[in-house]
């Protein structure tokens, strides 16, 4: 039977413990964590993102540092002001929201950030690690970790399960990809060019759907009974209503079908 993981009361339990965490580093060595947190431009969803992000800081005691620039800034002035932060000590990590301008190469950045604040896990050397046997990242991409957390939270265990990741994104498809192939699972990637995506899954033990496409496995010829042999279903549901969501953020709509979207997948994991 299918488990339900309430990542909701998870989260909350980790944002306790860190909180706690925060202050014994304070009392202790009178230091408090600082997150820089850099955006370019005004895009609506990347200012959603960015403000979950403070929110988020100041739940937990973590000091935010608020970096917004221009949409037409430079890359050199980009590359500047990230090497402000790296040098600056009460700076502990580095966030630069994604996407960036066209004009600026987002690899360049990525690989300015220092790999010690490199907190996103997106520098070229924490990815390379992450993806070689025997080798440990600094830093692990956030999505992908959370989604090992909720399983590993949850009492699931990975090692010897059969796991399909809907979606090969950078951000969240190939790393959590990996992270399943270092915990011994035979991990399957589904993506919008796989012929019947429905088959690969059925034979899944673990899905984690990470696809900016909606209803891309949850579609009218899947079924609830092709989802109860499932010892944990990790739905990002951000990730399934993604394109809904960014329509209704420009324009108002597509806030109900985004609703049906995560309302039919829930029901067809059989509620």
């Amino acid at each position: 039977m299918a488990q339900i993981i309430d990542g909701k009361a998870i989260a909350a339990d980790i944002r306790r413990e860190v909180a706690a965490e925060v202050a014994a580093l304070s009392s202790t060595h009178n230091v408090v964590p600082g997150l820089a947190v850099v955006i370019v431009g005004s895009r609506k969803d990347s200012q959603t993102y960015v403000n979950m992000k403070r929110k988020a800081c100041a739940e937990v005691g973590i000091r935010s540092v608020d970096v917004d620039l221009p949409e037409d800034i430079s890359e050199a002035a980009l590359v500047a002001e990230v090497h402000r932060l790296n040098a600056d000590p009460a700076v502990h990590g580095i966030l630069v929201q994604l996407p960036l301008p066209k004009h600026i190469n987002e690899e360049k950045i990525l690989t300015e950030i220092s790999i010690e604040k490199d907190v996103d896990g997106f520098h070229p050397l924490n990815i390379g690690k992450l993806a070689m046997k025997g080798r440990e990242p600094l830093f692990v991409p956030c999505t992908p970790k959370g989604c090992m957390e909720l399983l590993s939270r949850s009492g699931v265990t990975v090692k010897g399960k059969r796991a399909v990741v809907v979606g090969r994104s950078n951000i969240v498809g190939l790393p959590v990809s990996l992270l399943l192939l270092k915990a011994d699972a035979t991990v399957s990637i589904v993506h919008s060019r796989t012929p019947d995506p429905e088959s690969i899954v059925r034979e899944a033990d673990i899905v984690i759907a990470a696809a900016g496409q909606a209803m891309m496995v949850c579609s009218s010829t899947t079924t609830n009974s092709q989802f109860t042999q499932y010892d944990a279903v990790s739905c990002n549901a951000s990730h399934i209503a993604y394109s809904l969501l960014l329509s209704w953020l420009a324009d108002q709509r597509g806030l109900d079908q985004a609703r049906r979207c995560g309302y039919r997948c829930w029901d067809e994991l059989g509620r």
